[in-house]
């Protein structure tokens, strides 16, 4: 099965959450009106739309109501998607230039951090680049091991220490094997969950000081792991993320497990910093990047 496939099947349940009540909507009502805006809005808000973005929605059908673009309630649904696909940017490719680039990763344990690393370096691997993969999260248990077998999968090089190392020491090593090497990527995992943001900064402060003098001039990005099926708590997740770390891209996981996939537009709305990767599945092949057409396109259509 292909990704838009998985993407179409993955999107069934915000699609029950979202466009089946608005049609619903649409069969009962006579008119669009303020009473069926009322009634949208509240829709929006539930499947996890967001409210910023939803004020955004009901605000454009509320103008194209007034000024005649919008008559009657067959219009609806081909105007939502109109209006949605405009909140979507385009899709913003990852900026790896120079050798190596940085991929430094970031996520609360749980969202599938380790896996979507496995599979963004598969990806890259696939794409004829050589990657290397740094485990510093030397925090929880397990972690390296875990990493260890996502990378023996994506058939990418990892460098780690043991367990509780520092994890500076860890990416100044992984720095120097991907020279040697001359790797074009270092994928940088990160500990999932530092006691306070004050440890959370200050750790990813010592890595940065490490990559900003062993690599100087190196292309970075700095992706963050959300949990769809989290909802608004992934929004906060990034809100909170985005104070410490200087996100250039989010990767939205699990989005076949969720009837919250409207939270692609709230982040958007709220955080202005670009999804990057969706993942709908667990397969090495099951996150892939965000691209806001075929999104839309696999919501809207049955």
């Amino acid at each position: 099965m292909g990704f838009w496939n998985k993407l179409h099947l993955g999107l069934g349940k915000t699609r029950d959450a979202l466009l089946s009540p608005i049609k619903k909507l649409l069969s009962a009502c006579h008119h669009v009106d303020e009473d069926f805006l009322d009634e949208l809005e509240e829709l929006l808000i539930c499947a996890d739309v967001g409210v910023a973005a939803t004020e955004e929605i009901i605000e454009e059908l509320r103008v194209r109501i007034k000024d005649g673009r919008l008559k009657d309630k067959e219009q609806i649904m081909d105007v939502l998607r109109e209006i949605l696909s405009g909140m979507i940017p385009e899709q913003e490719e990852l900026r790896l230039d120079t050798t190596p680039s940085v991929i430094l990763v970031v996520g609360v344990n749980g969202v599938g951090k380790t896996t979507c690393i496995g599979k963004i370096a598969n990806l890259l691997r696939e794409d004829g680049k050589k990657v290397v993969v740094a485990a510093a999260d030397t925090f929880r248990a397990a972690a390296i091991d875990q990493l260890a077998v996502w990378c023996d999968r994506a058939k990418v090089d990892m460098v780690h220490q043991s367990e509780g190392s520092d994890p500076a020491a860890v990416v100044f090593d992984a720095v120097h094997y991907a020279k040697n090497k001359n790797a074009d990527v270092l994928i940088i995992d990160t500990a999932g969950r530092l006691h306070n943001k004050v440890n959370l900064m200050n750790e990813l402060a010592k890595i940065n000081r490490v990559i900003d003098r062993e690599l100087p001039g190196a292309c970075r990005e700095n992706l963050l792991v959300l949990d769809a099926t989290t909802g608004q708590n992934a929004v906060m997740q990034a809100k909170e993320f985005k104070t410490t770390a200087a996100l250039t891209g989010l990767v939205l996981n699990k989005l076949d497990g969720s009837a919250k996939g409207g939270i692609i537009l709230s982040v958007q709305k709220e955080l202005s910093v670009p999804v990057k990767f969706i993942g709908v599945g667990e397969g090495l092949d099951d996150l892939r990047p965000f691209r806001a057409d075929d999104f839309i396109n696999a919501l809207f259509e049955d």
